[in-house]
């Protein structure tokens, strides 16, 4: 029988990938080639999830900015053309956070915003 030198390596390799694979179903934390396989798939859809994440976040924000904006009587969308038009930079984390928290300073920035809004954005322009 031929000699066998890497045995301890091979062992450990399989066995970090089961202990990894530990809490999947069935035999995809069971057996070594189902489980590696699993493991292969899930780096692939945390890697993905991890940049979903981020617009999962912006969304969740921009979705409390609108309901505290308009509790104080201005939409979303004229709320962050009045910041623009203010030089007022904040982001949408901020924002989120302070309508959620501090409800008077959110309050103070949307003045802020309905002060530097044009009177009309509907009517048209003048064409020269």
């Amino acid at each position: 029988m031929a000699r066998v030198k890497r045995a301890v390596n091979a062992h450990k390799k399989r066995r970090v990938i089961l202990e990894r694979a530990k809490g999947y179903r069935g035999q995809r934390s069971r057996l070594y080639r189902k489980a590696k396989e699993q493991l292969l798939h899930s780096f692939v859809y945390s890697y993905g999830d991890r940049k979903k994440k981020k617009g999962d976040f912006r969304r969740l924000w921009i979705q409390r900015i609108n309901a505290a904006s308009r509790a104080n009587g201005l939409t979303y969308n004229r709320l962050i053309q009045g910041l623009k038009a203010a030089e007022v930079e904040v982001d949408r984390r901020m924002l989120a956070e302070l309508a959620v928290s501090d409800a008077n300073a959110f309050a103070a920035l949307v003045q802020v915003a309905k002060d530097s809004l044009p009177a009309d954005t509907s009517a048209k322009k003048a064409v020269a």
